[in-house]
C-alpha cells in the first residue's frame, strides 16, 4: 500500500510542469556545448584555487597565532610533589 502511494506520487511529480522546468538541458549547437563545458571547468578551477588559498591562509594565521601565544606565555617550571603513598587492597567481591 505504501509502495503504491509512493509510485503514484512519483508519477504525479514527473508529469507536472516542475519536471520540465528543472530538467537540465544541453544546448544543441556543438560550439555552444563545448563553450559552456569549458566555462564550467574554468569556474571549477577558480573555486578550487580560492578554496586552497583560503585554507592555506587559515592554516598560516593559526600557526602564527600559536607561535605568538607561546612566546607570551611564561616558561613552565617542573614542580615536584613530595608525599607518602599507601596502597589500599581491593575488597573481595562476594
Amino acid at each position: 500500500m505504501f509502495s503504491n502511494t509512493l509510485h503514484t506520487l512519483r508519477l504525479r511529480l514527473h508529469s507536472s510542469m516542475f519536471d520540465t522546468l528543472l530538467a537540465p538541458r544541453k544546448p544543441r549547437h556543438p560550439l555552444l556545448r563545448i563553450g559552456l563545458g569549458l566555462l564550467g571547468l574554468a569556474l571549477l578551477a577558480v573555486l578550487l584555487v580560492f578554496g586552497v588559498a583560503i585554507g592555506a591562509g587559515m592554516l598560516a594565521i593559526g600557526l602564527v597565532a600559536r607561535v605568538l601565544h607561546q612566546r607570551s606565555r611564561p616558561v613552565a617550571r617542573a614542580e615536584v610533589l613530595d608525599a607518602e603513598f599507601r596502597i589500599v587492597d581491593k575488597p573481595l567481591l562476594r
